[in-house]
């Protein structure tokens, strides 16, 4: 099994930029598909960055080409990111694993970190 802890969230102003990250537990975490999620107050956790063991990525519509996603295999850390921050991008931050090839579905990742806050005022 691979145990997940994000860090990096925080305030920050629209338009500013904020790096997530996620530490991994586990020999096998190379084996993995990585994927961050959100979630704010009252709304269902969505994808954002989805990222393959040989590194191909996937985004949401709503973040494409202002989040970037990136995995360091040696080191088993996934990173996200973010600029040109919005306020709706305001949620908390979830890291994901999943032993499928590649995903973007909620139901199909095994295992969660506890997530992150993120918040982007106006």
């Amino acid at each position: 099994q691979v145990q997940l802890v994000e860090s990096g969230g925080g305030l920050v102003q629209a338009g500013g930029s904020l790096r997530l990250s996620c530490a991994a537990s586990g020999r096998t975490f190379s084996n993995y598909a990585m994927g961050w999620f959100r979630q704010a107050p009252g709304k269902e956790r969505e994808f954002v960055a989805a990222i393959t063991r040989g590194g191909s990525t996937d985004y949401a519509d709503s973040v494409k080409g202002r989040f970037t996603i990136s995995r360091d295999n040696a080191k088993r850390t996934v990173s996200l990111q973010m600029n040109s921050l919005k306020p709706e991008d305001t949620a908390v931050y979830y890291c994901a694993a999943t032993t499928r090839i590649f995903t973007i579905h909620l139901r199909e990742y095994e295992h969660w970190g506890q997530g992150t806050q993120v918040t982007v005022s106006s």
